[in-house]
């Protein structure tokens, strides 16, 4: 008779490593004797320096937090298929961490006398646990502050301006045309011709041992040097400088003028003494290039008309597509093409400014809002925009408005025709109720901020993302200060943002499961932008506005402040940093896929690996609303 049960743990384990490279039958074997444990949120599953369980663990349902008391430092979450618990399978000593369950959860006791004899017999098993037992880096925390520690060098320098290092790979020619060293020049020549290529690679017994140029044909053979029936190896630069596929631009670069060479070949193993796999030439260094942030730069700010910039913006897309595929850090990837676009506008407004007829009567700035204010705009969508001007004399306000409106409606109309489309709702700065002076705009902050009602609460949460797009710093900071004290003298404006901040769907229900849409066109998807990423960016607005911290508009930017101004929450701010960087760039990868916003996810397509990825961020998400709720006292404006 089948005994069920443990036929579902078997079907379970085989999806999470090491037990999906077991062979079947060893899972079956072991699976028969691996025990069910329910636990409580809250309780422990073993505490520090407890002696060593029978068993390790998996993670069914649920997750389990390691920590040490003593410290109080977290050590890692475990999740659904998760192991955890090794010390006495690997190191046969009592435990050094604290296991509970975070949240209600079912765990799978592995028999460690069981199990042995399979690491014993299985290598792959058993490096396997072994690696994930020493190097304790499944805390995707702490992963995330490492790999941006040591992978950002410099990238914004000490006037804010972006510096960029060229650490793109360089593009390369996988299609290799080889000869022999016996083969004669005519026959080499016959086939770059043949092949349209300027290059041909030599090879004995299939390992590159030189290279013939059109530059060694001119050089060497057309100047009669050598006549055309000679063998290649006559003419072959050799030896060949060779480097590993993953080269960067400013690698090649430095080897080619090291070495005074135009051509790099690229092996296996990166010596000559492995197969080749392709072909650099400076010309593909030069193609490279022409993806390079600072080139792009450049060509934007010597655009003079609009559908010159729409181009670049391809080249924009192309290099995030690019920093994705390479998996860099999300916040190097986002100041780059957030930087990209920012200089996009300003020269769309530059262009709009020369087709006026005079110049401003007035200072101005041009302000981004919402998600491009943050500096978390990375795809093509909405604008959202707002214009300040100078107060000026009551005669001359109508006069000076309608100057900037006129103004507004060409830029509005130039972000359009390079990729933004209009906003919906109008909020832009062609609106006459965004397209205000100074004091227009202190009156319309006062109101929002006195009387804090659901639309008001709205408004506010758009507008204070903002950043200067272009134009005067002065009148901005004006309204920053503006802002700050109103909020101090107002205190009860908080509580609201908070509320509102609160009013997110949760993303997860009973076992941490995805709360998907119940009806309309995105029935049955995850709303990634409404559930997981808009109560993060609500929950750091309020708070950086509760501390009135200035300048920073970018919520992960605003969570590691909020780590440095309260380290008794340390954890939980960096937890939400990490947590809106994740989701932004799965929300990216996933708008670049399917060509949309990204915003609503279908589960059915996702991998086991990326809904694993998604589930850990709702932790910060609990925890950070949890924070909302008692720190500003919601329930009592509700009661």
């Amino acid at each position: 008779m089948k005994n069920l049960i443990s036929e579902r743990v078997a079907d379970f384990l085989k999806n999470y490593p090491p037990f999906n490279i077991m062979e079947g039958k060893l899972l079956e074997d072991l699976s028969q004797q691996v025990s069910i444990v329910y636990k409580e949120k809250g309780s422990l599953v073993f505490s520090l320096n407890e002696e060593a369980h029978p068993n390790f663990y998996v993670v069914h349902k649920g997750a389990i937090e390691l920590n040490n008391p003593v410290t109080k430092s977290i050590s890692d979450y475990c999740d659904e298929g998760d192991i955890f618990g090794l010390r006495p399978l690997i190191a046969k000593e009592n435990y050094k961490l604290e296991a509970l369950a975070y949240e209600e959860s079912i765990l799978y006791a592995i028999p460690i006398a069981a199990f042995r004899p399979i690491t014993e017999s299985d290598s792959r098993v058993s490096n396997f646990l072994t690696e994930s037992f020493a190097s304790n880096t499944r805390n995707p925390y702490n992963q995330a502050q490492k790999f941006e520690r040591a992978g950002v060098a410099t990238t914004i320098n000490a006037q804010g301006n972006l510096v960029i290092d060229d650490f793109q790979p360089v593009r390369y020619s996988k299609k290799l045309v080889t000869c022999s060293p016996r083969t004669t020049i005519q026959k080499a020549a016959e086939k770059m011709t043949k092949n349209r290529i300027g290059s041909i690679l030599v090879c004995d017994k299939e390992l590159p041992v030189g290279i013939v140029t059109d530059k060694d044909l001119r050089n060497k053979v057309v100047t009669g040097s050598v006549p055309i029936t000679s063998s290649v190896k006559s003419i072959m630069s050799a030896p060949v400088i060779t480097y590993p596929q993953k080269i960067t631009i400013a690698q090649a670069q430095m080897a080619m003028m090291k070495s005074d060479i135009s051509h790099l070949i690229l092996t296996k193993d990166g010596t000559a003494n492995s197969e080749p796999v392709g072909v650099v030439s400076k010309n593909d260094i030069m193609v490279s290039l022409g993806d390079n942030p600072a080139v792009i730069v450049k060509a934007i700010k010597r655009a003079e008309k609009i559908k010159q910039i729409k181009e670049l913006r391809k080249s924009i897309m192309m290099l995030l597509h690019g920093y994705l595929e390479q998996n860099l850090p999300m916040a190097l990837t986002s100041k780059i093409i957030s930087e990209l676009n920012d200089t996009c506008i300003k020269q769309v407004i530059q262009i709009s400014l020369k087709k006026m007829k005079s110049p401003p009567p007035v200072g101005f700035a041009w302000l981004a809002l919402g998600s491009q204010g943050r500096g978390e705009q990375l795809l093509h969508t909405d604008q959202d925009n707002a214009l300040v001007f100078e107060d000026v004399a009551d005669e001359e306000l109508p006069k000076t408005t309608d100057y900037f409106l006129k103004l507004s409606q060409k830029v509005t109309k130039g972000l359009h025709k390079i990729g933004y489309e209009y906003c919906p709702a109008e909020m832009m700065a062609s609106n006459p109720k965004w397209c205000l002076s100074l004091k227009e705009w202190k009156n319309k902050l006062s109101y929002w901020i006195i009387n804090p009602g659901p639309n008001e609460v709205l408004m506010s949460s758009i507008f204070f993302d903002y950043s200067l797009a272009y134009g005067e710093r002065d009148l901005l900071d004006q309204m920053s200060e503006y802002i700050f004290s109103n909020v101090k003298k107002y205190p009860i404006f908080l509580v609201h943002i908070a509320n509102g901040a609160l009013q997110s769907p949760s993303p997860s229900g009973f076992f941490r499961s995805f709360l998907v849409e119940q009806d309309g066109q995105h029935k049955d998807f995850f709303d990634l932008k409404n559930r997981a990423l808009r109560p993060l960016i609500d929950a750091a607005r309020v708070l950086v506005l509760s501390h009135s911290v200035k300048g920073i508009s970018n919520t992960w930017e605003r969570y590691e402040k909020l780590a440095e101004l309260e380290p008794n929450n340390k954890e939980l701010y960096l937890a939400c940093s990490y947590a809106t960087k994740a989701l932004l760039k799965f929300r990216t990868k996933q708008g670049l896929l399917h060509r949309d916003s990204g915003r609503y996810i279908e589960l059915e397509s996702l991998t086991k690996e990326e809904k694993m990825k998604l589930k850990r961020t709702f932790k910060a998400i609990k925890e950070i609303q949890e924070v909302i709720s008692v720190r500003f006292k919601v329930a009592n404006i509700l009661g």
